[in-house]
């Protein structure tokens, strides 16, 4: 008994040490902090508005950006670590979430209409995100594609997967906020579970599995309401967040898993989520409520496709400058 106590009082003087020695780094570096507090605050923002438009995921945006792992094992953290993890997993996910909760404000508010009116430039935008992106992924994980130079059959797995999604035409079901049945928010927890999964996992829009599953538009007009303080969709959008969480619950403590366990393969696969993903962007316009064609190289806006290549490349130089400014707390 004495060594345990001594042991234990060792490992919490250590602990003691190393909150100190983070305490003078936020002090000495305020500069250093405020620019990876900002960073994810624009992580946060762009993963917001992928997950509101049709065809994109927000997924794919935090593994373009190159913060994906982290974001997934904090997920996990957060609800199944210890102590001290989840505190990690908090204040980052907070950081993300305050550029989140901006950019969905404004996506149920405003964007929306910028959306639907739009709809080309924002498609051509996000396909510039891809196109600029899916080369500094491939560098970046070159180790780990390098260990299973034959595993590429998984990038034509996850372009079929993702095709396969965007084919599947929404069924125009669409769910009343008044009145709910227990199937119907059986139903919505369901498509919660659902739609969390897809949004964590790049490259499959969990927009679009909304949208195949009718619960899209009563979420997000819901949402919106709520915003105007009418509490008629409460119940729905309660039933939405349960399935929301038993769905970080379930799913990703499983794709945490898998890519500790079988980084190549997954990252080979999730290329090919990437890959697929365009198809789904230049669909997306079809999702829309009225539909509308899908883009194509009339419709195609090259400005904004320049412009989201460059939104890319900046985010990568305000990484490149919090992670080097990292390296010399």
């Amino acid at each position: 008994m004495p060594v345990i106590f001594v042991c234990r009082t060792r490992e919490q003087r250590r602990e003691d040490r190393q909150a100190e020695r983070e305490r003078r780094q936020a002090v000495e570096h305020p500069p250093k902090e405020a620019m990876e507090l900002f960073l994810n605050a624009v992580r946060g923002f762009c993963m917001a508005l992928a997950d509101s438009v049709p065809g994109v995921s927000g997924g794919t945006v935090a593994f373009l950006l190159g913060f994906y792992d982290r974001f997934v094992v904090s997920l996990d953290d957060l609800f199944t670590g210890r102590m001290k993890q989840k505190k990690a997993a908090l204040i980052f996910l907070l950081k993300l979430g305050i550029g989140w909760i901006v950019g969905m404000i404004l996506a149920v508010t405003i964007l929306s209409r910028v959306f639907e009116t739009h709809i080309y430039a924002v498609s051509s935008l996000f396909v510039g995100f891809i196109v600029f992106s899916i080369p500094l992924v491939i560098y970046e994980e070159r180790a780990a594609l390098r260990s299973r130079p034959f595993a590429g059959l998984y990038v034509l797995l996850g372009a079929v997967i993702v095709v396969s999604v965007s084919l599947i035409h929404p069924s125009g079901t669409q769910l009343s906020a008044v009145g709910m049945s227990f199937g119907s928010a059986a139903y919505v927890f369901l498509s919660g579970m659902v739609g969390i999964t897809a949004m964590v996992l790049p490259g499959i829009s969990g927009s679009t599995l909304l949208l195949i599953m009718g619960t899209y538009l009563p979420i997000i007009n819901g949402l919106h309401s709520l915003m105007q303080f009418d509490f008629t969709p409460l119940p729905m959008l309660i039933c939405f967040g349960l399935g929301v969480i038993c769905g970080i619950l379930l799913g990703i403590k499983l794709l945490r898993r898998a890519i500790e366990r079988f980084r190549p393969q997954m990252v080979y696969l999730i290329l090919g989520l990437m890959v697929g993903s365009l198809y789904a962007v230049f669909m997306g316009p079809a999702t829309l409520n009225p539909p509308q064609p899908a883009m194509g190289l009339q419709s195609f806006n090259i400005l904004f496709f320049i412009l989201g290549g460059g939104v890319i490349l900046l985010l990568q130089g305000l990484k490149y400058v919090a992670a080097h400014g990292s390296l010399h707390k």
